[in-house]
């Protein structure tokens, strides 16, 4: 048991680390825009305060509410991928209007902006939270 308790502050610790990382990074990188860029800044925010509040507290609902929170980070993870996927294909298509199959798949994979792939992050921080949280009762 006491391996068990060492390995999910280990986990909360990683979390809270990436949560806080890719936080900032999304504001220096100016993700602030319009409404949609702020899900992940407001969920990532949410993810923090539960977090917090499941390791101060160690309450039901306090884990409750971190599996709800890490939940609605997978769902905008995988919708950001799309996002951006759909975004770069809209640019690659308007500078080379020839592009198709894989070679846009290619160009639109390689594009730096928006990175196609940066919101899986949400993905990894979502399951990384939901295995903190991983048959986690009041101990």
């Amino acid at each position: 048991m006491a391996a068990l308790a060492g390995l999910r502050r280990v986990l909360a610790a990683i979390l809270l680390l990436g949560m806080s990382g890719t936080f900032v990074e999304l504001l220096l990188l100016g993700h602030d825009e319009d409404t949609t860029q702020l899900i992940p800044l407001v969920l990532l925010g949410l993810g923090l305060a539960s977090v917090m509040w499941r390791v101060t507290t160690k309450s039901e609902a306090s884990t409750i509410a971190v599996r709800g929170v890490m939940m609605l980070f997978l769902m905008a993870g995988v919708a950001g991928v799309y996002y951006h996927y759909s975004a770069n294909v809209e640019f690659q298509r308007e500078t080379d209007p020839a592009l198709a199959g894989r070679a846009l798949m290619m160009a639109v994979l390689h594009a730096k902006v928006p990175p196609a792939l940066a919101p899986g992050m949400m993905v990894q921080l979502g399951l990384i939270g939901l295995a903190y949280t991983y048959r986690y009762k009041e101990n």
